[in-house]
């Protein structure tokens, strides 16, 4: 059976979809104020389309399937389309990033189907700092859906993107939320897929700092053993229900194991967060694709899969700044 495998010898077994470019927040590091330009609703994947995409895929060796956004659910159909996608017998996880906002009434509902994990994006666990990083005053909605996703049977996840003088101060308070709850934290290095590109900072927050950190105050935090492809480094404090780790998804050391795909919610195929996009999909499917095309063609994109993350970055044609708003590449 043919498997997606690039040049250096990756197997692709992830691909992290994006089902809408809306969002119900604003947050600082993804983009403007004003938001975005977003697309009109026809120039979306329909789900039926999505679901056609993923099967294909699925045949060729991805199991594991990521929902984002955008705000996943705010695109309507959204629980349906995971319940279809639950039927894929070949999938062996499907999972969901969200902002937390809207998925607190469909929990229940998701237990029942395949869905594994729940990435919750929050990166302030104060009132206020939260509204000035989101731009929304709805922290105490997110964390109460925190807690009812702690208590319910989904694995979750919280996101945490360390943004330099906004909320470094918090780092332990996201720690000492692992003693009693079981859950992972992951902190992630700051991006500049914010709509306008790297934000000038007097100090860096990558791995290395944020790590330095975290051992002055827990000098006996002990390391993890993660999948070879996992994006995150984690570690544990003794007696703590819960788990954290750090993403260094900016300085790209784990890009050597990358095992992922991304696909946009308009179509756009890209080989690493870092390209800007090498086929758009969409037009090839309306233009009466078969499944075997779309089956040659995943098997050639992903041939061209650069080697890391700066590769695919000095690589880019049309836009040589990464300034992308991550809602439209899809979280």
């Amino acid at each position: 059976m043919d498997t997606l495998t690039d040049k250096f010898g990756r197997k692709i077994t992830y691909l992290r979809l994006a089902v809408t470019d809306r969002c119900n927040l604003r947050c600082q590091y993804c983009m403007p104020a004003h938001g975005i330009d977003i697309v009109k609703r026809e120039e979306l994947l329909t789900f039926k389309e999505m679901y056609r995409i993923t099967r294909i895929l699925s045949e060729l060796g991805v199991n594991k399937v990521r929902l984002t956004g955008g705000e996943p659910f705010v695109r309507k159909g959204f629980v349906s389309f995971l319940e279809m996608l639950s039927f894929n017998d070949k999938l062996d996880e499907i999972n969901i990033t969200t902002n937390g906002a809207l998925i607190s009434k469909h929990i229940i509902k998701l237990e029942e189907l395949k869905i594994k994990t729940i990435n919750l994006s929050i990166d302030s666990l104060s009132k206020e700092s939260f509204a000035k990083i989101t731009r929304r005053n709805i922290f105490n909605q997110v964390y109460k859906t925190l807690e009812k996703l702690e208590e319910s049977s989904l694995k979750l996840k919280l996101n945490t993107v360390i943004q330099s003088g906004v909320n470094t101060d918090e780092i332990i308070d996201f720690i000492e939320l692992t003693k009693h709850k079981n859950l992972e934290v992951r902190f992630i290095e700051e991006m500049p897929f914010n709509g306008t590109g790297q934000r000038a900072t007097k100090e860096v927050w990558n791995y290395t700092k944020i790590l330095d950190l975290i051992k002055s105050k827990y000098p006996e935090i002990k390391p993890l053993i993660s999948e070879k492809s996992s994006t995150s480094k984690m570690f544990k404090m003794e007696g703590y229900l819960g788990s954290f780790g750090i993403i260094p998804a900016f300085t790209r050391t784990i890009c050597g194991d990358c095992n992922r795909i991304r696909i946009t919610a308009t179509g756009l195929f890209k080989n690493c967060l870092f390209d800007e996009g090498v086929f758009n999909i969409r037009a090839f499917i309306r233009n009466g694709a078969t499944d075997s095309e779309l089956k040659q063609l995943f098997l050639s994109i992903v041939k061209e899969k650069p080697e890391n993350g700066f590769i695919a970055e000095a690589n880019r044609k049309n836009n040589k700044n990464v300034s992308e708003s991550m809602s439209t590449i899809g979280g």
